[in-house]
């Protein structure tokens, strides 16, 4: 079974208020952007570039920036769509939602 699916590492740049998806060669597949305050972090939009979309993308980028937020004990509030989606469809994230 071949699984052409890219290998994508998430990871906070704090300086951008962004989780970026990284794929192994450092190529920034896609980003959820946020706004973070007192505990609270705000998803205001999340993107993945045309090439990547379909390819679990997105959802490994939500679900690593959740529970990143989960490990530094803050809550979030979903203004993106995406995100706000993708709690709805995993209901072990919506103790996060403020």
């Amino acid at each position: 079974m071949d699984d052409s699916r890219p290998h994508v590492t998430v990871r906070s740049d704090d300086d951008r208020n962004v989780y970026l998806a990284l794929l192994d060669d450092g190529t920034e597949a896609g980003g959820a952007y946020y706004r973070r305050r007192d505990g609270v972090v705000t998803f205001t939009h999340t993107k993945v570039s045309p090439e990547f979309e379909g390819q679990g993308v997105g959802s490994t980028l939500a679900r690593g920036a959740l529970d990143d937020v989960r490990g530094r004990g803050e809550q979030v509030v979903a203004r993106c769509p995406f995100i706000k989606a993708y709690i709805e469809r995993h209901p072990d994230y919506q103790d996060l939602l403020a």
